[in-house]
């Protein structure tokens, strides 16, 4: 019992019953002193009424005759001779005061503060001198009303009753949807998602219901994001990787030897430095609380990205049989991008055209300036792609799903984050028939 009390709807019944019985209290006292005061209103009324009736009647003696019948009701009769005399089962209510007005001429109509008992009293003066009184004590008036106050009160209880009823479902039904919403909310809390919550219950909580539903939504949202952009970093950590192991592979069976051995060197501390990039990218995630890749639009020269790239695959390129091939115009090539962003896609475009391709076949990095913009593409001469294929190339895991099994895939992320770095650099991002007989992405950015 002590448990419920300490719930909302335990405390609003409380509350409800508290209120409910403070209001039938005052009401009941309330409606005893109306009550009486009515009944003591219409009391005077009464005898007013008589008095005057009798007041116009010529002989007194036949008085009680004639109004016994009428004054059944508790009321007493009292005459006041010519000589000051009272008479009549009222006599002993009449004051002195009274029969001195009669006598004067003058109707009384008053409250006397009796010794025992307080009376209404109504006199009129008789035109044959005297005078007739009609009287009645208020305590008489108020027990012949006392069965009226008592249907009233028990109407009262009645409402109470009812009034504790109503509000203990009226707690239920308060409660009810606040406690479905906090169970939701400890589910979310706990790490579970897609929680429903049934809307219900008064506007207030209804719009609680509807926040948490969005909170929940938002959460959804932002860690989607989140494990999209570590997927698509652990993605992309894996192409320094592979330029790391083919230069590393090619030092150790003695590939590379004597003058080379430099630039080899040189690639590797770029490529180590693109994994050092990345991870500050992960911390960055950590601290900033970032949920994509961060982009710093300045001038660079897209020229010396490509190049770099392209020395960077070379390892592969040679231990795969690949017929590589740069093709880039003399001089800078100015854009306004990010880098190593930009770098970010060229990477993923090649590391995709490599796999695709079978040994002896092209593999293409060109660009060139078209109008005020930069287009680059990378070219294969692999199984290409059909027109279906080409509407959904940029879709993540789309390539994959379809062609895992069949042809060498990667992990299905590489062309999505292509595509979507591609559009925060301001560019856009297609795919075609190569002249070498695959496929060819073509990423065309806006210059400076």
């Amino acid at each position: 019992m002590r448990r419920w009390f300490g719930t909302l709807a335990g405390r609003t019944t409380a509350v409800i019953a508290a209120v409910a019985t403070v209001a039938v209290v005052l009401a009941g006292l309330l409606a005893a002193q109306l009550v009486n005061a009515t009944a003591v209103d219409e009391a005077k009324k009464y005898l007013a009424v008589e008095a005057d009736s009798l007041s116009k009647q010529s002989n007194l003696g036949s008085l009680q005759d004639l109004r016994a019948d009428l004054l059944t009701h508790g009321a007493r009769l009292a005459a006041i001779g010519p000589d000051g005399r009272v008479t009549g089962g009222g006599a002993r209510l009449v004051d002195a005061k009274t029969v001195a007005d009669v006598l004067a001429g003058k109707a009384v109509s008053k409250t006397v503060d009796g010794p025992q008992n307080t009376v209404v009293l109504e006199a009129r003066p008789l035109a044959a001198g005297g005078g007739v009184v009609l009287a009645q004590p208020v305590s008489e008036i108020r027990a012949a009303a006392a069965p009226l106050l008592s249907r009233m009160l028990i109407a009262l209880a009645v409402c109470l009753v009812f009034s504790i009823v109503a509000g203990g479902l009226l707690a239920q039904w308060l409660s009810r949807p606040l406690v479905r919403t906090a169970q939701s909310a400890h589910r979310l809390a706990a790490g579970e998602r897609a929680v429903p919550v049934a809307p219900g219950g008064p506007a207030e909580v209804v719009e609680v219901s509807q926040a948490l539903a969005a909170l929940d939504a938002a959460l959804r949202t932002s860690e989607g994001r989140q494990r999209e952009f570590l997927l698509s970093i652990s993605h992309e950590i894996r192409t320094p990787l592979t330029a790391l192991r083919g230069y590393a592979e090619a030092l150790a069976d003695g590939v590379v030897s004597g003058a080379e051995v430099s630039g080899v060197g040189r690639t590797l501390v770029a490529e180590t430095n693109r994994l050092d990039r990345f991870v500050r990218d992960l911390l960055e995630l950590a601290r900033l609380e970032s949920d994509d890749f961060r982009v710093e639009l300045q001038p660079v020269d897209a020229s010396l990205i490509l190049r770099e790239s392209w020395q960077a695959w070379q390892a592969v390129c040679v231990q795969n049989g690949i017929a590589a091939r740069l093709e880039l115009p003399s001089g800078a090539l100015r854009v306004r991008s990010d880098g190593q962003r930009l770098r970010q896609v060229v990477d993923g475009l090649l590391e995709n055209a490599l796999r695709v391709t079978p040994e002896g076949s092209p593999v293409v990095l060109a660009a060139n300036v078209s109008g005020s913009g930069l287009t680059v593409e990378v070219r294969d001469g692999g199984p290409g792609l059909t027109e279906a294929d080409a509407a959904v190339a940029f879709e993540r895991g789309a390539l994959f799903a379809r062609y895992s099994g069949a042809r060498p895939v990667g992990s299905g992320l590489g062309l999505s984050i292509a595509a979507r770095i591609v559009q925060r650099l301001g560019g856009r991002i297609s795919v075609r028939t190569a002249p070498e007989g695959g496929a060819a992405f073509v990423v065309e950015l806006p210059g400076i």
